[in-house]
């Protein structure tokens, strides 16, 4: 294995001599390196976060309805959570194909959670250095273009729609040659290599839609892989360790390629390390070769500090909240500088002005994004106990309510009582519903689980959405107007978008 940079001299002690201690020290290292409390030293910001890129249906009716046909034919496949262990069928597509997605470099991510916004950074930071970027991301908040991205926005539905026309005789194709139809993950994953080629894009930025060995998405060879924090999520099809889940996502980790490690358990760290030997892949790791120097709760979101594998980059806006996003924006730098050859081929950093000014135009849509005022309703598609605990301590952090009321409606197959546990403290009240998911946990059912978590007196259940939004606004007003009560809807990506609907947004 070569480390970033690659010249060390032979008489340096190998860093892997005390790797165990090396990782341990870094994986229980404080997040929140010399945080500057909201309120003693708050930088004030113009404009706040930027907008959110979701777009709306569409307006023309005739377009309208092609892309409900569109998605129509879409749910007739499988589902993203029914899955066949096998690349063959995309594999078959792209031959069909001509093998788009070996047209244009890529980036490609996995991990269990920040991927999309670490995918969003990476995008804002390659189109600072005009670069045309094709970036492909799942699930989706509201609409189903979200997922497919060229040059920093959403395809128009238009595009969409002619993409899924151009490719469909190919997908019939393979349907009939393989056992089993291509799914719908599969299908949006042959559209979005598709679009990037005919875009042209310079370069994509693809996230995994689940695990990485036999995602739909690994018939690309990433000139970078991107690995975020490890968690144990998806257990039933990725495993029940660490290790486990990290062999499955190493999986992404290609011949001399070169990967960037967020911060892992030590297990996991092992398993990610082995493979990068296996495979001749260059490895740079947070906390050691790049990192979060410091951090500064800032008005819309903070002002951090971070370390490059080419030097400091210092006084950058991120317009998102929470620790764990400054962690993000030090993967999304790292991932970009190594694809530029910073810290192998050169050794200085990237421009100071186009990545500040990149970091302040990312927007990640349904992560801890404020959609209402008076009282305050903040949106996170946390659905995991550990996305629930970094979106617990970033709410109390950016926002310091003094009444936090929880509007919750999860999957039925997530570890909703760990995802509960993470939120307790944090939480006044509970508001339990659903979504209009086939996959959503019945409301019933989930408050039984809160009940046990939080105390009856604390939990109220509304099974439709819409009350339950109501119910937790007037829950949050009881302290009066200006009493700082607020209100998180979470649980899911599902609840987030139809809760961002019912807002007003899109």
């Amino acid at each position: 294995m070569s480390e970033l940079p690659p010249d060390h001299s032979d008489d340096q002690p190998d860093p892997l001599d005390n790797f165990d201690e090396t990782i341990a020290e870094e994986t229980t290292r404080d997040p929140d390196l010399a945080v500057i409390e909201a309120g003693s030293r708050t930088l004030r910001t113009q404009g706040g976060p930027p907008e959110a890129d979701i777009p709306t249906r569409p307006a023309d009716p005739e377009v309208d309805k092609a892309l409900r046909e569109v998605e129509a034919e879409l749910a007739t496949r499988w589902g993203e959570t029914k899955l066949e262990p096998s690349v063959s069928r995309i594999a078959a597509l792209m031959d069909v194909l001509g093998d788009p997605q070996r047209s244009y470099p890529s980036i490609h991510i996995t991990g269990t959670n920040g991927k999309t916004s670490t995918a969003r950074m990476i995008e804002a930071l390659l189109g600072a250095f005009e670069l045309r970027t094709g970036r492909y991301t799942s699930p989706h908040v509201q609409s189903i273009t979200e997922r497919i991205s060229l040059d920093g926005a959403p395809i128009s539905a238009e595009r969409f729609i002619e993409t899924y026309q151009d490719i469909k005789p190919y997908i019939e194709m393979v349907d009939a040659q393989q056992e089993y139809r291509l799914s719908f993950f599969e299908v949006l994953t042959g559209m979005a290599y598709a679009a990037f080629a005919d875009a042209p894009a310079d370069v994509a930025v693809v996230e995994v839609g689940m695990g990485g060995s036999w995602d739909a998405t690994n018939v690309i060879d990433g000139d970078v892989a991107v690995v975020t924090p490890i968690d144990l999520d998806h257990t039933d099809r990725l495993g029940s360790t660490h290790a486990e889940i990290a062999t499955e996502k190493a999986g992404i980790v290609k011949q001399g390629a070169t990967v960037i490690l967020a911060q892992q358990p030590v297990e996991a760290a092992q398993v990610l390390l082995k493979k990068a030997v296996e495979v001749d892949a260059t490895v740079a790791r947070e906390g050691l070769e790049f990192g979060v120097v410091d951090r500064q709760v800032a008005v819309g979101g903070q002002l951090v500090t971070l370390r490059g594998l080419g030097g400091e980059y210092p006084e950058v806006y991120l317009p998102l909240h929470g620790a764990h996003q400054a962690h993000n924006a030090a993967v999304a730098l790292a991932a970009v500088e190594a694809f530029f050859g910073v810290g192998a081929q050169r050794a200085e950093a990237l421009d100071l002005d186009a990545v500040r000014k990149a970091f302040a135009a990312v927007a990640s849509p349904g992560r801890l994004e404020v959609v209402r005022r008076s009282p305050t309703v903040v949106l996170d598609a946390a659905h995991n106990p550990a996305g629930a605990r970094a979106a617990a301590e970033a709410v109390g952090e950016a926002f310091q309510f003094s009444r936090l009321i929880g509007v919750v409606g999860a999957s039925g197959e997530k570890n909703v009582r760990g995802l509960l546990e993470a939120f307790e403290p944090v939480f006044a009240e509970v508001v339990i519903t659903q979504n209009s998911s086939h996959r959503a946990m019945d409301a019933d059912e989930l408050a039984g689980i809160a009940v046990e978590v939080f105390g009856d007196d604390r939990v109220q259940v509304e099974p439709r959405l819409p009350d339950a939004l109501e119910a937790a606004i007037t829950l949050a007003e009881e302290e009066g107007e200006f009493a700082g009560g607020g209100v998180l809807v979470t649980g899911s990506v599902i609840t987030v978008g139809e809760a961002r609907l019912l807002l007003g947004k899109g």
